[in-house]
């Protein structure tokens, strides 16, 4: 953009001259177009009090103003672009006119194109000798309007071509404010960045910000790098901030004078060494970002219309360069957003497609497991029984000794005990895991079961030539626990099983049993061949066996630790191991009394719950599928002092009611009338069940007559939805009637 070196320009042309002048005023109208307005002296006969001549052009994107006063050398002009100046003329002109301008900055093509346009009518007029005012003003003027032309416009395309060839904004920002000190050879030149969100309407209240860039003439002049503004001072500037949102420049020429007034702001800047101050916007996309800040340290300065331009342009570009360096900042945290997301996508695939590997790989050794467990029990049960046949049937005098006969049949029996454990196995997991899995809480003598275990292994010990023993460490008056007692024996059958088939000749098995408060640790040790630290992860896993298939020496599924881990939590208890290659294992098992001890389901589906209450206390068993109603009903009767078993299998329910003995039994299923009278009729003709009360919860719809249930075996019903008080009352008859 070109400018004169003075846009306040003060000189004495000839009338000539003048006349020019005024052409070039019409000229840009034209070229502007529509949008403009051209005024004259004549919108006002005030203007003659003030200057003889006036040429004011307004439009949208450019404003100039031209007075003239009539001399004795010829006419003394005065020229602006700055809106301030514009807007205080007007007003005294013409006020009514005045009111409705919001004058912008002018568009820097067009004032480039009306300065050369100028400078050239003022260099041909320059030619004529008979105009002497010509050689000795307007010929040095020309010259050093075009020296410092050409210098402004080479550090706007210097600033220019740096941003759009770097996005490093810190590079760009250090080159524009040392470079713009350097043209308007100022003391200080800063850049005052605003806190994030800090711009809000109020100019009082709005947040601050600090100076993050700074040059300086020398190294004489004071930094004020990391100063804060003082927002206190702010409220004597009204509507500062608003100003600056508008673009606005504001120039301070001598702060003695323009804040004798505020001592607060006047003490700010005397402090950080300020005598004179430019100040112009940085606003990037419509909001305040920063502001560009010259300083005049020792002495006043008159600021020039083309020094505002110039920062005010200064500002301009370097917005354009702060966005464009958020926009890649937003792009390149988008992008390594994007990165860690794929990264993190990538590596779950590859941990979904190992764990597909890890489980197909599972499958087929659990599968060749199974193939060889069942197929060598079965052989031998084949093949023996099959001798024993044909030898039955033979009428030769060939026969097999009575020795030989035990010998076979022995192998056969252990042969189907052997494959009825592995059904079990598979069985026992399979309800777990499906939440199908009863635990059966009784109060048992633990020093009994321990010895019942070591006493049924003894044989399998010394069939391998391992020393077993037990080191029951449990006091009398503590012998008694809460659990289940055929889970826990199977929890210690499979714990010394192992350890006896993985102990060498020679070896010993341990079963020590001790009492924590109200926790009973169970420690199987033994000095076998160890596991290995890396394998350990895997000791507790469905189908997993340490050695592999085709080099195994011992027999086994791989089901049994993974069972006997989900019997122990399932008792709410915990199981841990500890092993040394060449030197053996320890496994420990912790069991808490069960109190309340719920069989554990992956869908939540079927609840057992037995409190650890006298024994004396009814026992109701609930069977239904709701799980709303079963949950109310059974937190209810537990809550009143009831043992609660909640079945949900109907078909399996009949054996566990006749298992359990209750004093009550619940119909909750919704089930059809036909259905709830077979299945009480079932349970008055068990003996185990004929004593018990049966109630049935269903809704109106599905009771015809209350003699009907009588009849076919319940004693009573009760309307859903359940009213609590009347649900506890009616128990409580039932169960005292049936128990007196």
């Amino acid at each position: 953009m070109l400018n004169l070196p003075n846009d306040n320009l003060n000189y004495t042309v000839p009338k000539l001259v003048f006349s020019q002048l005024c052409h070039l005023w019409e000229e840009m109208a034209q070229i502007i177009g529509e949008d403009s307005t051209l005024i004259t002296e004549a919108i006002s006969q005030e203007a003659v009090n003030s200057f003889d001549y006036l040429r004011l052009l307004l439009s949208p994107v450019f404003n100039v103003l031209l007075t003239g006063e009539v001399e004795a050398q010829g006419i003394k002009i005065s020229l602006t672009f700055a809106p301030e100046a514009i807007t205080s003329t007007l007003e005294k002109l013409a006020p009514h006119h005045a009111a409705s301008l919001n004058l912008q900055a002018n568009d820097a093509q067009l004032q480039s194109q009306f300065t050369l346009k100028m400078i050239a009518i003022l260099s041909t007029n320059s030619s004529n000798q008979e105009d002497t005012w010509q050689t000795s003003v307007c010929q040095p003027l020309v010259n050093e309007a075009l020296q410092k032309q050409v210098k402004q416009e080479r550090l706007l395309n210097q600033v220019i071509t740096q941003i759009r060839h770097t996005l490093d904004l810190p590079e760009i920002l250090t080159t524009a404010v040392k470079e713009a000190r350097k043209f308007l050879e100022v003391d200080r030149l800063l850049i005052y960045q605003f806190v994030k969100n800090s711009a809000v309407n109020s100019d009082t209240n709005e947040g601050s910000g600090h100076i993050i860039y700074e040059a300086k003439r020398t190294n004489e002049i004071p930094s004020v790098l990391n100063v804060k503004e003082d927002e206190a001072c702010l409220i004597h500037i009204p509507q500062c901030r608003e100003k600056y949102r508008r673009g606005m420049t504001f120039a301070v020429e001598d702060i003695e004078t323009a804040y004798s007034s505020s001592h607060c702001l006047y003490d700010l800047l005397k402090t950080n060494h300020v005598r004179a101050k430019l100040v112009s916007p940085i606003l990037v996309k419509g909001e305040l970002w920063g502001l560009l800040i010259a300083h005049q340290c020792f002495t006043p300065r008159q600021w020039e219309d083309r020094e505002r331009k110039f920062l005010a342009e200064i500002g301009e570009h370097l917005a354009v360069a702060i966005y464009q360096a958020q926009l890649f900042a937003q792009v390149q945290q988008q992008k390594n957003t994007l990165e860690q997301r794929v990264i993190e996508r990538t590596q779950e695939l590859q941990d979904a497609m190992l764990a597909a590997q890890a489980a197909s790989q599972s499958k087929s050794e659990f599968l060749a497991a199974m193939s060889h467990e069942l197929r060598t029990p079965l052989t031998c049960v084949i093949g023996l029984s099959s001798t024993l046949l044909q030898w039955s049937f033979t009428h030769t005098k060939d026969y097999i000794s009575i020795e030989k006969q035990r010998r076979y049949l022995k192998t056969i029996q252990e042969s189907g005990r052997h494959l009825l454990e592995l059904i079990n196995d598979i069985l026992d997991m399979s309800q777990v895991e499906a939440g199908k899995f009863l635990l059966n809480i009784s109060e048992f003598p633990l020093n009994r079961l321990c010895y019942s275990v070591v006493n049924s292994l003894q044989e399998q010990a010394r069939t391998h030539q391992v020393n077993l023993s037990l080191d029951c460490r449990i006091p009398s008056e503590k012998n008694l626990f809460r659990a289940d007692p055929r889970r826990v024996k199977q929890i210690l059958y499979n714990l010394l099983g192992n350890a006896i088939k993985f102990t060498p000749a020679q070896g010993k098995v341990t079963l020590s049993v001790w009492r924590e408060n109200k926790q009973v640790i169970f420690q199987i040790e033994d000095t076998g061949i160890g596991i290995p630290q890396h394998q350990l992860p895997l000791l507790f896993e469905k189908f997993q066996q340490l050695e592999r298939t085709r080099q195994r020496t011992y027999q086994g599924t791989g089901l049994g630790l993974a069972l006997t881990k989900q019997l122990v939590e399932l008792h709410g208890g915990s199981i841990s191991v500890d092993s040394i290659v060449d030197k053996g294992s320890t496994f420990t098992v912790h069991l808490t009394s069960a109190s309340q001890i719920y069989s554990k389901s992956h869908n939540n589906k079927e609840l057992t719950e037995i409190n650890s209450l006298p024994v004396t206390l009814a026992t109701v068993v609930l069977v239904g599928n709701d799980d709303e109603v079963a949950m109310v009903i059974c937190e209810l009767l537990t809550a009143a002092d009831y043992q609660v078993v909640w079945l949900m299998d109907l078909s399996t329910a009949l054996n566990r009611i006749t298992m359990l003995q209750p004093e009550l039994v619940i119909l909750a299923q919704e089930l059809l009338e036909a259905e709830i009278n077979q299945m009480a009729q079932l349970l008055k003709k068990s003996p185990n069940t004929s004593r018990a009360g049966i109630l049935a919860l269903t809704k109106e719809a599905n009771i015809t007559k209350k003699t009907s249930n009588y009849a076919s075996g319940v004693d009573d019903y009760l309307l859903r939805p359940i009213v609590p008080e009347q649900l506890l009352q009616k128990i409580e008859a039932m169960v005292n009637y049936h128990r007196a």
